[in-house]
């Protein structure tokens, strides 16, 4: 798992059409508000694998984020995903707090 800064992930969402943006938190946290083009899988879930399998192959570039830098859910993701065999796997560890406060694009339910 490499580390990605709110930059870097900008960069690759601008150019990466294979790019796979996964906010790990509940549900309700990713509705209530979530970076444009995040998908949920919420790292908590029984069926964590079999959904993240679902969505990405494991030669995809994913990156997985949470809340912000006190949140461990995206790390345990990333955590995961490798086990299962994914290469191409960044944390954006600062998270969604970091992104909306910086005045980017949200979405919300």
């Amino acid at each position: 798992m490499q580390s990605i800064n709110r930059e870097s992930l900008q960069l690759k969402m601008g150019s990466a059409d294979d790019l796979i943006l996964v906010e790990v938190l509940p549900k309700d946290s990713y509705d209530e508000f979530h970076i444009p083009g995040a998908i949920n899988v919420p790292v908590k879930s029984d069926d964590f694998a079999e959904r993240i399998q679902a969505v990405a192959n494991k030669n995809d570039e994913v990156v997985v984020y949470c809340q912000n830098t006190e949140c461990d859910a995206s790390p345990r993701a990333a955590e995961r995903m490798e086990k299962l065999g994914f290469k191409r796997v960044f944390d954006y560890e600062a998270g969604k707090d970091d992104w909306r406060k910086a005045g980017l694009p949200i979405e919300q339910k």
